[in-house]
């Protein structure tokens, strides 16, 4: 995407980070719980997924950040090599790069237009950058690139929330029934809902942490979704056609 409309839109959501002050301690009970229910159900994705050896699984993350979550990927046993990371803001890539190890490849672009080669990836993953995308046309046209970025067999990861955050204007909750209709070519896509609604997680986990898991078992509490959408092998979608047409 380019043209007056997208380089407004992306101006917006650099200036939208560089004024966000707030830094979550992964320290904070809440941070913590949080994080370890995402990498559960992360290792439960994996293990569902049949992508094959961990080690062996190539992985983009568009929008990583200070590579936080890629590093979480090479704990979980992903090759250096493997992954690689896009983000729009210099600062956050600079950061990954001083975590990661030389071998993660990074790039510093607008996740639309990142110069990865088509069809290069088994896992395209996005935590939490979609919501922060308020121009409907910049969303769509990310979210066809990491479509084609995705290796037939292979598929998108996403992990968002579903829910409008009132405090902050610069995210929009995106509603389930939305982030489907966004990959239509996309059959049985996989869908867990996690993470209790971080305003009562605070709350909660003051008391005490465990509060997090019960307060949790609510599913109507939980404001984010892990989704993972396959993306058909290749003659795959041809098979199918032709079993409707017979």
């Amino acid at each position: 995407m380019s043209g007056p409309g997208a380089d407004r839109a992306l101006e917006r959501i650099r200036t939208a980070y560089e004024r966000r002050s707030t830094v979550y301690s992964p320290l904070e009970p809440w941070i913590c719980m949080l994080r370890q229910e995402k990498e559960r159900a992360l290792v439960s994705w994996l293990r569902e997924a049949g992508l094959g050896p961990v080690d062996s699984i190539g992985l983009v993350e568009l929008g990583c950040g200070n590579g936080s979550n890629l590093l979480d990927f090479l704990r979980l046993g992903f090759a250096p090599e493997r992954l690689a990371g896009g983000d729009l803001i210099e600062s956050r890539v600079a950061a990954a790069r001083r975590l990661l190890p030389p071998a993660v490849a990074l790039r510093c672009a607008d996740a639309s237009t990142v110069d990865f080669p088509d069809a290069s990836f088994d896992v395209v993953y996005q935590s939490m950058m979609c919501s922060s995308i308020l121009d409907d046309d910049l969303l769509a046209a990310v979210v066809d690139r990491m479509w084609k970025l995705a290796k037939p067999g292979g598929g998108v990861l996403w992990y968002d929330f579903t829910v409008d955050n009132p405090r902050n204007p610069d995210v929009r909750g995106l509603p389930l029934r939305r982030v489907r209709a966004m990959f239509p070519q996309s059959r049985a896509p996989r869908v867990r809902r996690l993470t209790l609604a971080p305003p009562l997680a605070r709350r909660v986990t003051r008391l005490h942490p465990a509060l997090y898991t019960v307060c949790n078992a609510l599913p109507l509490l939980r404001t984010h979704v892990l989704c993972w959408f396959p993306k058909p092998a290749r003659g795959e979608d041809e098979m199918t056609k032709r079993g409707r047409a017979s």
